[in-house]
């Protein structure tokens, strides 16, 4: 049973990853995503492609169905009382209210948390945005590159302190994709706990407070010594010789973990072809080992140096010790554990293409969320408004010559 928001209808009133991605995970979680769309361009996200912003090739626009896969989708004119009123008749209807306008937007649009509870007393009301809800920069736009990325201290902490240039994201919607976890996760909460004090709670999550509990331990760490945290130097002295990356024959890495030196020690040096240095007193215990990482380091790069990646991934199948290959996003995808556990899923988009996405992490009864593809724009206009509302043929056909809905 993946479905377990079936009967759960979210009303989005929000454009872009970072909010739309969360109710995206609602929807394939089985709630009824009502997707509420600027009346004539529809989410911004999907004029990215034919604006050059970025290069999605043929085919489907993937970054669209990554945030919107499962929703239903409504063109709107909110700037309209017609259009309002259809927003606040929906809203009656729904468990969650979800945007991402800022506070000034929300007011003027008069969507704020208000005139949402004002047709709705029991509507869980939430809010994504860049710096959150207080504060000087509250009603400040941003992006998940600044206030995750770079206000955070992620891009900080990642960046060498030798280096001329600060360390980017590793990719499009690096915190989006994070932080859209965190609401889906603050939504479930809300929900829990209406449904057991019967109380509507309101939901409140930003890109810098995602990127700052996503370094929250190097943040305490840092508190406590009152030093910052930086990229570590390249001439950083190692510890831990079984904690380190190593270059294969093939210009590839495997990234060793193993925090118990002395306990992976001499099955490491089994494996690594140097049985040899199991007995050397240079490496008698974990003390020993820390002393002399530095040459146990270089031990180390040169044995992996001498087979390839392949060669490692049969040595290292049986190692107890903890290890990874350091795989690109092809690699992932492919990893025989993500397709095992249902991890990427196959879709297809509206008109026809076939696509790859991440599914949702979080899995209920051993199932992958079902795969749902996202809404052509006001693809589910008519529907939303004659089965949710009762409208019929005249009242749509009117609200269309008044230019409410597309």
């Amino acid at each position: 049973m993946t479905d377990i928001l079936d009967g759960v209808r979210v009303l989005e009133v929000a454009e872009h990853t970072f909010v739309p991605a969360a109710s995206a995970i609602l929807a394939e979680w089985g709630a009824e995503v009502v997707k509420i769309e600027h009346v004539e361009r529809g989410d911004a996200m999907r004029g990215l492609a034919s604006s050059g912003t970025v290069s999605l090739g043929g085919g489907a626009h993937v970054l669209l169905e990554h945030s919107n896969r499962g929703k239903q989708s409504l063109g709107l004119d909110l700037t309209a009382e017609a259009g309002l009123d259809i927003l606040y008749r929906l809203a009656a209807t729904s468990d969650v209210f979800l945007t991402n306008k800022l506070p000034s937007i929300r007011k003027k649009l008069r969507i704020d948390l208000d005139a949402i509870q004002a047709h709705s007393p029991d509507i869980i009301y939430v809010c994504g945005g860049g710096q959150g809800e207080k504060g000087p920069d509250r009603d400040k736009g941003s992006y998940d590159s600044l206030a995750y990325w770079a206000r955070s201290s992620v891009a900080a902490a990642l960046t060498p302190e030798e280096a001329d240039e600060v360390v980017g994201p590793p990719g499009p919607a690096f915190g989006d994709s994070i932080g859209a976890m965190t609401i889906a996760g603050g939504i479930m909460g809300a929900l829990f706990h209406r449904e057991r004090t019967g109380e509507a709670t309101t939901v409140d999550v930003s890109l810098l407070g995602v990127g700052m509990w996503s370094m929250g331990a190097t943040i305490a760490m840092s508190l406590q010594h009152q030093t910052p945290w930086r990229g570590r130097p390249k001439d950083m002295p190692i510890r831990n010789p079984l904690s380190n990356i190593y270059r294969t024959k093939d210009g590839r890495f495997i990234f060793l973990t193993c925090l118990q030196a002395g306990k992976y020690w001499a099955e490491t040096c089994a494996v690594v072809g140097r049985p040899e240095l199991a007995d050397d007193e240079r490496f008698a215990d974990a003390g020993a080992i820390a002393e002399n990482a530095a040459a146990g380091v270089e031990l180390l790069v040169e044995a992996f140096a001498e087979r390839t990646l392949a060669e490692w991934r049969l040595a290292l199948e049986d190692f107890s010790g903890q290890w990874a290959v350091v795989q690109d996003t092809l690699e992932a995808a492919a990893d025989p554990q993500a397709v095992a556990n249902g991890y990427v899923q196959h879709y297809e988009s509206a008109d026809g293409h076939p696509f790859t996405l991440v599914s949702p992490p979080v899995q209920f009864g051993g199932q992958p969320a079902t795969p749902r593809r996202a809404p052509d724009f006001n693809e589910h206009g008519d529907d939303i408004l004659q089965r949710i509302l009762g409208l019929d043929y005249d009242q749509i056909v009117e609200l269309k010559l008044q230019n409410v809905i597309p």
